[in-house]
């Protein structure tokens, strides 16, 4: 049988993405990463591996028909084609990143102030647009006039956003982690039925270990938080904001220090093992 013919198509933030063969399309987890929306100039080593390998486990184990045919290891995956809906369904469970910093602003409707990283009175769904610079909070009445979904859509995407999160953070629980938002992304297949697309990993939620969890603190994230947490530190996020709202060329975003990538590696394997109960192991 005639291997099937590869096209690339195009590079994502971490992701490249080929088609394959007449209806299908492979995905190449890279070891790219990306925070604040831009992609940074040191990689992640094993990090496509254990992003394709938290994917194909969320995709077996999750209640919810997904895109996933087939996985060639280390880091590709083989899925079905879709056309995608261009909303990206975030639910959060607690009250922490870009969520903390809207409530806080006021700009967020709720029942009363909410102290950093508590935990919400329910899993809140808070989608955002998909853009290649900057995903922006979107309201259902927008989404709908927009033409991004139907009512009916919206309500269906929120109610399993919503189930499939939970499921998350039950498995989570018992490896002792608390997933503290998720993002998920959905498509339409040729049937016109929308399935869970995409990847599921560390890039996709926050990830905090139960044993040091604490109300209004800064969390010990099990993802790209501590890269995020490093930008912060040495400026980098208040510089690209300033640049973006005076509509200036992005700054160039710095190299990561090398203990900064080897912690970074260390808990994204040490969070899938812990999560799926599988090992990873060293490639020749």
């Amino acid at each position: 049988m005639a291997a099937p013919e590869i096209r690339f198509i195009k590079s994502g933030k971490v992701k490249d993405v080929y088609q394959y063969g007449r209806d299908k399309l492979m995905f190449v987890f890279s070891d790219r990463v990306s925070a604040f929306d831009v992609v940074l100039p040191t990689p992640i080593p094993r990090k496509g591996e254990v992003l394709c390998r938290f994917s194909e486990f969320w995709f077996q184990v999750l209640p919810y028909p997904n895109h996933m045919l087939e996985v060639i290891s280390p880091n590709k995956m083989i899925t079905k084609k879709l056309k995608m809906i261009p909303l990206e369904c975030v639910v959060r469970g607690y009250n922490y990143g870009s969520y903390y910093g809207r409530l806080s602003k006021g700009l967020l409707k709720a029942n009363k102030p909410s102290r950093l990283a508590e935990e919400l009175p329910q899993p809140v769904f808070d989608p955002t647009t998909k853009s290649e610079t900057k995903d922006l909070p979107i309201t259902k009445s927008e989404a709908v006039a927009q033409g991004l979904v139907t009512a009916e859509e919206y309500d269906r995407l929120e109610e399993a956003s919503i189930k499939l999160y939970n499921e998350m953070r039950r498995r989570a629980d018992k490896a002792g982690f608390i997933i503290a938002d998720v993002k998920f992304e959905f498509g339409r297949d040729e049937e016109g039925q929308i399935i869970l697309a995409d990847s599921l990993g560390p890039d996709e939620f926050r990830l905090w270990l139960k044993s040091e969890y604490r109300v209004g603190e800064e969390q010990k994230s099990y993802d790209k938080q501590i890269i995020r947490d490093w930008l912060i530190k040495v400026s980098f996020r208040s510089k690209l904001e300033e640049a973006r709202k005076a509509g200036l060329p992005l700054p160039k975003p710095p190299e990561l220090p090398k203990e900064l990538v080897d912690e970074t590696v260390r808990r994204y394997i040490t969070a899938y093992e812990l999560i799926s109960g599988r090992r990873l192991y060293l490639h020749a």
